[in-house]
């Protein structure tokens, strides 16, 4: 269960993360960006329109819709799981769990998962929305589990990475890093990639481990904490990290953002960044939301940056996702917007919910975006090209 010494700490660092991306030692704290006019080349609409539950309260939770193809899953933080089918936002189960989620859902075979504040996993049946089973982790749950085959990965905010039983949640092995003493608020969600599952953590450091006995096969420092104070030192990987063939594309805070090999580890490539939110990769480009709110797109092979889009600087972005020629972020005030993946000029702006914040990432399936705001309400979004 968090302790109120760990509430205060990610309380503070909230607080200096807003600091750090929006001043400097010589400038007064600068406004978010107004959003500007723009030539818009994509018309949006909404497909449609769903509440999951909750209340905007700014805790900074891990609750994100997924999505197995066909159905969405969401999430509410006061406990409601539910299932949509995803082209027409038609509901096919509800379920209260009578827990206050702040973690997921995660999906795969044929179960659906949430955790909580005070690090319980609840696994659901992802048809019938009936629970499979509840356990207890060491610490809360603010990321979305990993599934394959018949493991579950769960990453906690103590620093421990859980591997799972898939048929009754016991635990098969558990691997730790060291938590250091002021980190920011939130963890990177696991990844499985075939028998390897990769973990980012607080301290800069990215592991990978053996997905049946979690044995560690690698682990590299991406972002080695530099600088005198705690504050200088906040180094943390809690953003989106992104699996393309056998390379591994991640950017941690205050640090770098960097290409690894999976298999060894080694870093191929890596520039100096500070990202809190992630990345995604379309082709040859990687695309990353900075912890100041300007969107970056690098050459995937070698770092070198393609273009800047600083028009929604300081305005809390997402981390981004491609929808076919465009990357879309959501921010503070529950705004949409689809960047030109080629040029990061703006194409086009949906607002949602008015001050509502878009704080996880968006998904897209079929089309469509679907993005969740901090109060719980989820947004079906589909773009095309104007005529």
């Amino acid at each position: 269960m968090m302790n109120f010494k760990q509430l205060g700490r990610w309380v503070v660092a909230w607080l200096l993360v807003f600091a750090l991306v929006a001043c400097d030692s010589d400038k007064d704290i600068e406004p978010p960006a107004a959003l500007v006019a723009f030539n818009s080349k994509l018309a949006v609409a909404r497909v449609w329109r769903a509440k999951v539950g909750g209340k905007d309260r700014s805790l900074r939770l891990g609750l994100a819709p997924v999505t197995d193809g066909s159905m969405l899953y969401a999430a509410g933080p006061e406990g409601t799981v539910t299932a949509f089918d995803a082209p027409s936002g038609k509901i096919r189960w509800k379920t209260t769990t009578k827990l206050l989620l702040a973690g997921g859902p995660g999906v795969g075979d044929g179960v659906v998962l949430a955790g909580t504040g005070d690090g319980q996993l609840v696994a659901l049946d992802a048809v019938t929305g009936k629970q499979r089973w509840k356990i207890r982790l060491s610490g809360e749950v603010l990321a979305a589990p990993a599934v394959s085959g018949q493991v579950i990965v769960v990453r906690t905010v103590d620093g421990r990475v859980h591997g799972l039983s898939l048929e009754n949640g016991h635990s098969l092995w558990t691997n730790e890093e060291p938590v250091p003493k002021l980190t920011l608020r939130g963890v990177s969600r696991p990844l499985i990639v075939g028998d390897m599952v990769v973990s980012g953590f607080d301290n800069g450091k990215v592991t990978a481990y053996a997905l049946s006995t979690g044995d560690v096969l690698w682990e590299t420092a991406v972002s080695p904490p530099r600088g005198k104070t705690e504050i200088e030192r906040l180094v943390d990987i809690d953003g989106e990290m992104v699996v393309s063939g056998r390379d591994l594309f991640v950017a941690g805070f205050q640090g770098r953002v960097a290409m690894i090999a999976l298999d060894s580890g080694q870093i191929w490539w890596s520039r100096e960044a500070s990202s809190y939110r992630g990345l995604a990769i379309k082709d040859d480009a990687v695309f990353m939301t900075g912890a100041d709110g300007v969107v970056t797109a690098l050459k995937r092979r070698d770092g070198t940056p393609l273009w800047t889009q600083d028009k929604m600087a300081r305005r809390g972005l997402t981390a981004p996702v491609i929808d076919g020629d465009a990357v879309v972020v959501g921010d503070f005030q529950g705004y949409v917007h689809w960047l030109d993946t080629a040029t990061g000029d703006l194409i086009a702006r949906m607002p949602t919910t008015k001050k509502k914040r878009i704080s996880n990432v968006p998904v897209v399936a079929g089309g469509i975006v679907y993005v969740q705001n901090d109060a719980g309400e989820l947004f079906a979004l589909r773009a095309h090209t104007k005529k």
